[in-house]
């Protein structure tokens, strides 16, 4: 079950209606008494209409709806107690419309058996962009030339997508648009992600503007998706919680955005259940370390602007290729992204002492992988093996806005008699078997790179 709210603002007195639901033909009518008055096809589910103090806040040609549309569905009503509740039931999805008397609010909860044909499941309203017009700068593409696929676009010389929109499932808590003297807000609760998949790191979209202004709320979908669709829980780490469903979880200790432990724990209904989970990072003691081991490419180059903006925007610093030297080189200019024919190799600069050569391991850890890319190893002469590819992700991933795939580990052996007292040079190359051009070539995010 997923519970989520769209609250609606609006800073105008107005006399109002009375609360309840009423059916006219293919419509049925949700007055909250306030001021909010919802219209709902009859035959699919969809919200057709959504009139508040009397302002439409509806697209007319694109309606408000689960998914893309449910097609056909059996919808219902019931109203006691102030509270009315609209169902609206297919075979494999029950979905709930929820008016409380006095109050700007439509509680949604959704409960789905099985995942929808088009892949993706979630609640999206597409509003009157007239009487909404603001959202999320950065998602905002109409009058944009597409740049890549169908969902990357060129506006007035900055990239924007709806994939920029996205935000951590354990930040994204309220998102919204809003226009003159009104808004309309999506409010997740704390127990609103709990039945997605991805775990607590997981983005998705939140807004695109175009000749409508959508407002999404995403429990699963392929975008970057990493495990299978699932009911469950991952959460961030240690924590003490009270609202949680009955049944077995598996709960994940993380350092940053890393898997440290995992452990198995069993909730019963009404009962207290505990588990201890343990770090089992290997953290050797190193000689140099680039980056920070916490599953994320925090620090390095473009990775402030990475989540908001195409790799090829003009705001993005050059990405190289770049030559890095350890003890004197900022952390700042080493990439975040390392791309088979835009950067490629990054070279690593470094004067050794006599203590610090011998037999030695690079350990090279990533966050994300698009088209097999994996890195592979030159030091001085000695030229590493080929690591095998990375699992597969169906989706583009650092281009749509997230470093969040699957973290891999990199371990290259560097044979006695390789390094040398004084200057080294180590590249870092992507290897795929597969191809491609520009920021859609194999690649591979940066986590971190350490020396032991």
């Amino acid at each position: 079950m997923f519970l989520y709210l769209l609250n609606l603002l609006l800073c105008l007195p107005i006399a109002f209606a009375a609360f309840g639901v009423t059916t006219s033909g293919s419509n049925m009518v949700a007055d909250s008494g306030a001021g909010l008055v919802t219209t709902i096809h009859t035959t699919n589910g969809d919200i057709t209409s959504i009139l508040f103090n009397g302002k439409q806040l509806q697209d007319s040609t694109k309606f408000s709806q689960l998914s893309s549309g449910l097609g056909s569905a059996t919808v219902t009503s019931n109203v006691a107690n102030n509270i009315a509740v609209i169902t609206i039931k297919t075979s494999t999805i029950t979905h709930y419309v929820i008016v409380r008397s006095g109050e700007n609010t439509l509680y949604m909860g959704t409960f789905a058996s099985a995942e929808p044909d088009v892949g993706e499941l979630r609640f999206i309203a597409r509003l009157l962009k007239s009487s909404l017009p603001n959202g999320i700068p950065q998602s905002e593409i109409d009058g944009g030339t597409a740049i890549e696929g169908s969902d990357v676009f060129l506006v007035n010389g900055q990239t924007r997508s709806k994939f920029y929109s996205s935000v951590r499932f354990i930040q994204d808590q309220v998102h919204g648009v809003t226009g003159s003297g009104v808004g309309a807000f999506m409010i997740i609760p704390g127990v609103g992600y709990e039945t997605s998949s991805g775990g607590p790191f997981f983005r998705d979209i939140n807004n695109q503007g175009s000749a409508q202004l959508e407002l999404n709320f995403y429990m699963n979908s392929n975008h970057e998706q990493t495990e299978l669709y699932r009911t469950g829980f991952f959460g961030p780490g240690s924590f003490t919680r009270n609202m949680m469903k009955p049944g077995t979880y598996t709960a994940t200790l993380y350092q940053g955005e890393l898997e440290a432990g995992t452990g198995s724990v069993t909730v019963s209904a009404g009962r207290t259940a505990t588990i201890t989970l343990t770090s089992n990072l290997s953290r050797p003691s190193v000689i140099w370390s680039i980056g920070t081991v916490d599953g994320t490419p925090a620090g390095f180059l473009n990775a402030n602007n990475i989540e908001h903006m195409h790799p090829s925007d003009s705001r993005m610093s050059n990405w190289g290729p770049i030559t890095y030297t350890i003890g004197s080189s900022s952390v700042g200019t080493f990439p975040m992204a390392q791309f088979k024919t835009v950067n490629n190799p990054t070279t690593i600069k470094w004067t050794a002492s006599s203590s610090q050569i011998g037999a030695r391991t690079l350990r090279i850890r990533t966050t994300e992988a698009f088209a097999g890319g994996r890195p592979q190893i030159m030091v001085n002469s000695f030229t590493s093996n080929a690591p095998a590819a990375p699992p597969a992700v169906d989706s583009r991933g650092v281009t749509r806005g997230t470093w969040r795939g699957l973290n891999q580990v990199y371990d290259f052996a560097i044979p006695a008699g390789t390094l040398v007292t004084g200057a080294n040079t180590i590249q870092i190359n992507v290897i795929s078997g597969s191809s491609g051009d520009g920021f859609l070539s194999p690649n591979f995010v940066y986590d971190s790179v350490e020396l032991f």
